[in-house]
């Protein structure tokens, strides 16, 4: 039995959809517990802040032929050495209702946030800790019309 219950929202790893050599780090003070994205001192921690996501995004150029509205979120997870990992995607109409929007723009997003590489590692109490992050994308006539949080 662990020592203690696993946090609401924690994502196990599973073997068809993790990278085997993404690994969780651990310590003595806090073994393999992981904090959210708002915890520490930096909510939001990657190079260039989010408008670099936004303008990389807006590069890729990554939008449905429907004419699709709601919203797609990647929650993942970065480890104390900045890697990402164990992605979920969860999708959403409007009226924050769960409902598949377009398989093929979900997926597209999904590799999107994977492909971003400057996640940094936040500090707690002057440990290097893992930390769970999302992206939602607001989709609007196919499109996405912004990156929150």
């Amino acid at each position: 039995m662990k020592k203690y219950p696993a946090t609401v929202g924690d994502i196990e790893f599973d073997k068809k959809l993790d990278d085997a050599d993404f690994k969780k780090c651990s310590s003595e003070k806090w073994g393999h517990f992981s904090f959210q994205y708002y915890q520490g001192s930096k909510q939001f921690s990657y190079r260039g802040e989010k408008i670099a996501i936004t303008e990389k995004l807006k590069k890729e150029n990554i939008y449905s032929e429907k004419c699709i509205n709601g919203y797609i979120t990647v929650r993942f997870l970065v480890n104390c050495e900045g890697k990402a990992g164990l992605f979920r995607v969860q999708h959403m109409t409007m009226d924050l209702k769960d409902s598949e929007l377009d398989a093929e723009l979900e997926n597209r997003l999904l590799q999107f946030t994977k492909s971003l590489n400057g996640w940094m590692p936040k500090e707690i109490k002057g440990l290097k800790v893992d930390y769970y992050q999302y992206l939602t994308y607001k989709i609007e006539n196919g499109k996405v019309s912004e990156v929150l949080p």
